[in-house]
């Protein structure tokens, strides 16, 4: 089977028909009973509360994907699958804290047929989708798009040039960031195509053109899902750029002539040789890709529901800096143990849009307040927000997004500084110390590059 130019699969390759994200649950997990909106929480309660659900409703079990480990790691028998071709391999549980362990680049490894058991929350049912065609809101309002399209923050510069020592992230738009750390420069979920399956076009421009690009070192995936894997912006790659997937993932990969495809399980990482005149211990430094858990679930076509996995990224620089890529995940309690694991993270990417109706994308999206709970859980510095003002996923209005996150931190007595809220096109560059320019609350962030303390 094969995919059309404009990011659409020919033959069975096609997602489900009707949204391209998973609605989740009509309840949140108990796990996530606390709502960092509530002020009884102590987050300032910006913003509306999430209404409960009618009564009646049915409450989803909640599941725990480290309680019962089936089909939870690399399977370690390659030859069982064949000996036993209608039951999924018999794993090892899988990890529930990072390895100091560097997996080999693109080794070929064998996992179960599915990732059902990491769901945070239970798929959803005949009542979940019902209830979507009755109320039909998962577009905004006409009256909200022609008010405030035309003011989403867009403001296209050239990437700033930078030596091996530097941390720069710049944001192309949605979950793509082009991030130089260690002298590399990574791609996050890349997605340069107009359009992809299952959605308008998008409503801003790619913040970088393709060609202006430096060279590409590594490519992070965080799922499946066409808004973040997009196989014709994958197709502009040299086939032998080193790819990080979630497991599972791997094949799609491969198929499609990647040469150096390294899948890992949750907690697991692999490292790629810094750029020379990179700092850091060792006499050969290098950068650091750790695989992290995400309240989230994978779909691609039609029969590979949970098939791959998905979550983030936690990259490390040789001199000890990171940057969290949370990719696509709900509220939980997965950012609390990433940041144990991870201290001293400086910088987290993390999705702010695509969040509303809440009743149904609560479990896999988190909406801005939750946003900034989550960067005070993993206990990074700074956050650069997300996943908005690209494409039309949900039904909040496009500049919401912007607007709450800005008074959910500063609800949170957090440094203005410190919240990158950047412009599709537009960089900054993580220096170790000095005054940084955060964008007024009045502005919508129209601005081009520039440094943070």
């Amino acid at each position: 089977m094969t995919e059309r130019a404009d990011g659409q699969a020919e033959g069975q390759e096609i997602e489900h028909p009707g949204i391209s994200e998973y609605p989740g649950g009509t309840a949140p997990r108990a796990a996530r009973d606390r709502d960092p909106r509530n002020p009884a929480d102590g987050t300032g309660g910006t913003g509306p509360t999430t209404p409960e659900p009618p009564e009646g409703t049915p409450q989803p079990r909640e599941l725990r994907w480290a309680e019962e480990p089936r089909g939870c790691g690399a399977h370690d028998d390659p030859g069982s699958r064949a000996a036993e071709p209608e039951r999924a391999p018999s794993v090892r549980r899988a990890p529930k804290r990072p390895s100091d362990e560097a997996h080999p680049l693109g080794a070929k490894r064998h996992w179960p047929r599915s990732f059902t058991d990491r769901l945070t929350d239970p798929l959803p049912g005949v009542r979940a989708f019902a209830r979507l065609a009755r109320e039909g809101a998962m577009r905004p309002s006409a009256t909200s798009l022609r008010a405030e399209l035309p003011k989403l923050p867009y403001a296209p510069a050239p990437l700033p040039q930078v030596d091996a020592r530097a941390l720069a992230i710049g944001w192309a738009g949605h979950a793509s960031w082009v991030l130089r750390i260690g002298g590399l420069t990574v791609l996050t979920d890349p997605v340069w195509s107009r359009r992809i399956l299952g959605t308008p076009v998008r409503i801003t421009p790619v913040g970088f053109p393709w060609e202006d690009l430096p060279t590409i070192d590594a490519v992070v995936l965080s799922h499946n899902h066409y808004d973040h894997l997009d196989a014709p912006t994958l197709r502009r790659l040299p086939r032998a750029t080193p790819l990080f997937v979630p497991a599972g993932l791997g094949g799609w990969c491969r198929k499609r002539g990647f040469t150096t495809v390294t899948e890992l399980d949750w907690w697991e990482g692999a490292e790629l040789p810094a750029a020379e005149g990179a700092s850091g211990l060792g006499e050969r430094p290098r950068v650091r890709f750790d695989f992290v858990p995400a309240h989230h679930w994978s779909k691609r076509t039609l029969t590979d529901t949970c098939r791959s996995l998905w979550g983030g990224w936690v990259l490390t620089a040789p001199d000890g800096r990171r940057v969290y890529f949370a990719g696509d995940t709900g509220y939980g309690r997965f950012f609390r143990e990433i940041g144990e694991a991870f201290p001293g993270i400086d910088l987290g990417l993390l999705p702010i849009g695509a969040y509303d109706p809440r009743w149904m994308l609560r479990p896999v999206h988190t909406d801005p307040e939750e946003a900034v709970q989550a960067c005070l859980d993993v206990g990074a510095r700074r956050m650069a927000p997300m996943h908005w003002a690209t494409f039309l996923l949900s039904a909040e209005p496009p500049l919401e997004p912007l607007l709450r996150v800005r008074a959910a931190w500063r609800a949170a007595g957090l440094d203005r500084d410190d919240l990158w809220d950047l412009p599709i096109g537009a960089s900054r560059v993580l220096e170790p110390a000095g005054a940084a320019h955060g964008a007024p609350d009045g502005d919508l962030g129209e601005g081009s590059s520039g440094s943070g303390g």
